[in-house]
C-alpha cells in the first residue's frame, strides 16, 4: 500500500470517528443552549469546539463596612421618634431672681445714675437730662442734649439704644408693646448686663466693694473706677457715698423680708374643710350632724 493511501485511509477513519462523536453529542447542545451565552468560566470558545459552561453566580455589588448578615435576617428600621417630629415652643424670657442683695445692688446704680427718685416708680421713667418719657411701651430712643452732652439714654438704669436692643434680643423681650420699657423688664436687663461684665457674683455676696463698682464703671459712668474717675471721663460719684447708700438700703432690704417671712410662719394655717357627708338622708350623715351640734343639756 502507497503512502498516499495509507494517509487517506488514515484521514477517511478520522473523519468518521469526529462524526460519530458529533452525532452522540448533539443531544446535549439544547441543555447547554439553555444555560445562555458563555460567561465567566467558560472552558473554550473557539468554533471549532464544544463548550463547557459552568454557571456562575451574579456578583454580589456590597459596599466597603456593608454587614454580611442576610436582608431577611437583619431587624427592620424602626420609624423616627414622635417627640423628634414635634415643635419646642419657643424659649421664654429669662428671668433673674430679685433677692435683697441684687435690689440694693440695682437701687445702687439708680442712685449713681440720678433716677432714684426716693424709690418711685417714675424713675424708670426718666431720659437723659430729667425728663420723663410719656410711655413705658419702648424706649424713646431720642437724643437729648444738654450744656456739655449729648445723649439717648434713659430708664432706672439709663440704657442706650444699642445696649437696650441687645438685652433685649439675649432675654427674648419685645422691643415694643404694653409695658415692653416696664419696670420688671429694666430691672431683668440691669441685671443682665451687671452678669455680662462678670459681677453679678460679686453682687450676691452682701458686700459693695471697690472692686465691684470697677467692674460696673464701663457700664454705668457715674460708677468710680479703682483710679476713682468715670471710665467715660465724665461725672461721677465717689466710692465712699455709694457704699454708705448700698449697707443703708440693704439693711433696709433685710429687715423687710424678715417681716414678710415672720409674718407667714405666724400666720394660722387655714382649717381644712371637710367634706359633705353624702347621702345626707343615710344615718351616719345624721349622726355626724348631731355631733357638730355638741352636747345637749338636759331640760
Amino acid at each position: 500500500m502507497s503512502f498516499v493511501k495509507t494517509t487517506n485511509a488514515f484521514f477517511a477513519a478520522s473523519v468518521a470517528s469526529l462524526t460519530a462523536s458529533a452525532s452522540a453529542l448533539a443531544p446535549a447542545q439544547p441543555a447547554m443552549a439553555a444555560l445562555g451565552p458563555p460567561t465567566l468560566g467558560t472552558v473554550g470558545g473557539s468554533a471549532g469546539r464544544v463548550l463547557t459552561t459552568i454557571p456562575v453566580p451574579p456578583p454580589v455589588h456590597r459596599s466597603h463596612g456593608a454587614s454580611a448578615v442576610p436582608a431577611a435576617a437583619r431587624p427592620l428600621p424602626q420609624p423616627h421618634s414622635v417627640a423628634l417630629s414635634v415643635p419646642l415652643p419657643p424659649p421664654g424670657p429669662r428671668v433673674y431672681a430679685i433677692t435683697p442683695e441684687r435690689r440694693a445692688l440695682l437701687n445702687t446704680i439708680r442712685y449713681a445714675e440720678g433716677t432714684w427718685a426716693g424709690g418711685a416708680d417714675v424713675g424708670y421713667r426718666i431720659m437723659f437730662g430729667g425728663g420723663l418719657m410719656p410711655s413705658l411701651d419702648r424706649h424713646p430712643n431720642r437724643v437729648v442734649r444738654t450744656a456739655r452732652y449729648a445723649s439717648a439714654a434713659a430708664g432706672a438704669y439709663q440704657f442706650m439704644p444699642p445696649t437696650w436692643a441687645m438685652v433685649s434680643r439675649a432675654l427674648g423681650f419685645r422691643l415694643q408693646g404694653p409695658d415692653a420699657f416696664g419696670p420688671q423688664v429694666q430691672d431683668q436687663a440691669a441685671l443682665y448686663l451687671v452678669q455680662r461684665r462678670g459681677a453679678l457674683h460679686l453682687a450676691d455676696q452682701g458686700q459693695f466693694t471697690p472692686y465691684l463698682a470697677h467692674r460696673l464703671a464701663p457700664e454705668w459712668a457715674s460708677f468710680p473706677t479703682l483710679a476713682g474717675r468715670s471710665f467715660y471721663g465724665q461725672p461721677v460719684k465717689r466710692y465712699q457715698e455709694l457704699r454708705q447708700f448700698y449697707e443703708q438700703n440693704l439693711a433696709y432690704l433685710r429687715q423687710r423680708q424678715q417681716r414678710v417671712l415672720d409674718d407667714l410662719a405666724a400666720a394660722e394655717p387655714p382649717k381644712p374643710v371637710k367634706p359633705a357627708c353624702l347621702p345626707s338622708d343615710s344615718l351616719r350623715c345624721q349622726l355626724e350632724a348631731l355631733d357638730t351640734l355638741g352636747p345637749r343639756s338636759a331640760s
